[in-house]
């Protein structure tokens, strides 16, 4: 498990052993490996938000080494599936062919635009970018509103 501390709200965001498994699976570790990326469901424990899915990358995609653009009526279709099992929408992931990621213009733009456009109950939604580097390391996690992004720390617990 990762855990984030989401800033002073005494809320965790708890990444789980399969999802950090499923964002170790698609690290961009060699120069051929294409951006991978996807949604990221969560079961509400307040005060954590378990973080127990992370779906994609799917065949209608669109990848390459430096660009990732999902397939939007599939992750509507996820969506639906998923709160049927109360797992909720919190986010996205990708990879990023760098050591320590940092989220690009388009990154940041796409995130306000769905947060905005987006009917949900959430004060944000969570961004989430796997870099090259050995997790938690390079997982640059934010929670971001209609027009703010605000970073989170990543830490492992300790077992």
């Amino acid at each position: 498990m990762i855990v984030v501390p989401i800033g002073a709200s005494g809320q965790r965001l708890v990444f789980t052993s399969a999802v950090i498994e499923h964002f170790e699976k698609y690290q961009q570790l060699r120069w051929w490996q294409r951006e991978a990326g996807g949604q990221l469901f969560a079961r509400l424990a307040l005060p954590e938000i378990l973080i127990e899915e992370a779906t994609g990358p799917r065949p209608t995609d669109w990848r390459t080494r430096n660009t990732y653009r999902p397939n939007r009526a599939a992750e509507q279709l996820e969506i639906a599936n998923r709160f049927s099992r109360d797992l909720h929408f919190i986010g996205d992931w990708h990879t990023h062919p760098e050591r320590v990621p940092a989220p690009s213009r388009t990154d940041i733009e796409s995130m306000h635009e769905m947060v905005r456009k987006s009917a949900h109950h959430f004060n944000g939604f969570v961004l989430t970018i796997v870099g090259t580097d050995p997790l938690p390391r390079s997982l640059y996690v934010s929670v971001v509103s209609g027009s703010n992004m605000f970073p989170l720390s990543a830490t492992k617990p300790i077992q």
